[in-house]
Parts: C-alpha cells; structure tokens; sequence
C-alpha cells in the first residue's frame, strides 16, 4: 500500500516539475524579465533575475509545502503580495500586449467609439471581483 503513496508522490512532483518548467519557459518566452531588465537599465543583471525568478518558484513551494513559520511573516506577506502583484500584473501585459488581445477583441466586438467606457468596466469589475474575493475571506 505504501508504494501507491510513492507513485502518486513522484507523479505529483513530476508534473508539478514539468508544469512550473513551462510557466517558467513562458515567462521567458514572453520577454517580461528582459523586458524589465530593459526598462531598468540592468541587463547586465538579466541572469540574476532569472535566478531569483526561479528560486522564488522553487522557496514559495517549498514553504508552502512545509509550512514554514517566519517570525513577522505578516510583513512578509504584505511585501509579497505587492511585488507578486506587480509582477503578476505586467506579466499579463506583457502576455497582451504580444498577442495584441486589446487592439483585435475591440475591432471585432466593434466597441471602439464606446473604449474609455469599456476599460472603465474591465477595472471597475475587476476591483469588485478582488473585493468581493477578500471581503468573503475574511
């Protein structure tokens, strides 16, 4: 019976291994670490960033699996919850801004004399739906 809990370890490792593989490939298929390196000046940096890119992956699994305990780990989760969410955020930018999902969905749903209205929605929604997401949490 032990050997089932095993297997069922090892697959559940090995695609966790090879999902974070392709969000990582993703990632830097996408240009969003390039990109910032770019914008900051900092290429010379770009191999750091991937790093820490990766080992940030690699820690927040490995915390969140075993449940490690900081001392003062609330200012820890508020830091990162603002730089994940930056980097959440321009990462979906980035993600369309390449594919150009704004300029093709507006000239096919024919919306774009009525734009600063319907970006107006997608934030407003947006904001509602985190806020509503949180204040059920709570």
């Amino acid at each position: 019976m032990w050997w089932r809990n095993v297997f069922l370890a090892l697959i559940g490792i090995s695609a966790g291994m090879v999902v974070a593989g392709g969000v990582f490939s993703f990632i830097v298929e996408l240009g969003v670490i390039s990109d910032f390196a770019d914008r900051t000046h900092t290429a010379k940096h770009i191999l750091l960033y991937e790093d820490m890119v990766s080992a940030g992956a690699v820690l927040g699994n490995l915390f969140q699996i075993f449940e490690v305990h900081l001392p003062g780990r609330s200012i820890f989760l508020g830091i990162f919850g603002l730089f994940g969410g930056i980097f959440v955020g321009c990462w979906a930018m980035a993600l369309a801004e390449i594919l150009n999902v704004f300029p093709i969905f507006m000239r096919r749903a024919r919306i774009v004399r009525y734009l600063a209205v319907f970006v107006l929605m997608l934030a407003l929604g947006k904001g509602f739906g985190a806020g509503l997401f949180f204040w059920k949490r709570w």
